[in-house]
């Protein structure tokens, strides 16, 4: 087998007591990295090192990463001006916050006929919130449904 010592370098290829013997004499584990490499490659590591090092990589990557939600905003055809800005402005609280907005309307009874008029109610509420979002999904109709999706601007 090619072995590799604790410091990266070759030290050659050896029989497997002879490597054994050499990590057992520093107090290292041997450890096979290419088993399917002709001959097989060991390396001597202290294996709890080794491991501790790759977990607090991975809870670093975690702890930069950002999740974003998705913000939901409800609304219907008969909203009133004075309502329409305060969802608006929490909209754009929420994107200034890094997520994303999901703004539903929803049709009731005889509303089902005016859903150009809701499409407009959205256009309405994308023209308050696009100095900090972008559409990502333009108005669609699901049932009584009418949904757009935003996310923030870059």
């Amino acid at each position: 087998m090619r072995l590799i010592d604790e410091k990266g370098v070759m030290a050659g290829i050896v029989d497997i007591e002879t490597a054994l013997k050499y990590a057992e004499d520093r107090n290292l584990d041997l450890v096979n990295i290419a088993p399917a490499a002709n001959p097989p490659v060991c390396k001597v590591i202290d294996y709890n090192k080794y491991i501790f090092d790759l977990n607090k990589k991975e809870k670093d990557a975690r702890k930069n990463q950002k999740v974003v939600e998705i913000k939901e905003i409800r609304m219907s055809l008969g909203i009133g001006d004075h309502d329409l800005n305060v969802k608006i402005k929490s909209a754009s609280g929420f994107l200034k916050e890094g997520n994303k907005v999901k703004v539903r309307l929803k049709f009731y009874g005889r509303e089902m006929n005016y859903t150009a008029s809701g499409e407009d109610l959205i256009n309405k509420f994308y023209e308050g919130i696009a100095d900090v979002g972008v559409m990502d999904k333009k108005p669609k109709l699901e049932g009584r449904w009418m949904t757009a999706m935003f996310s923030p601007k870059k």
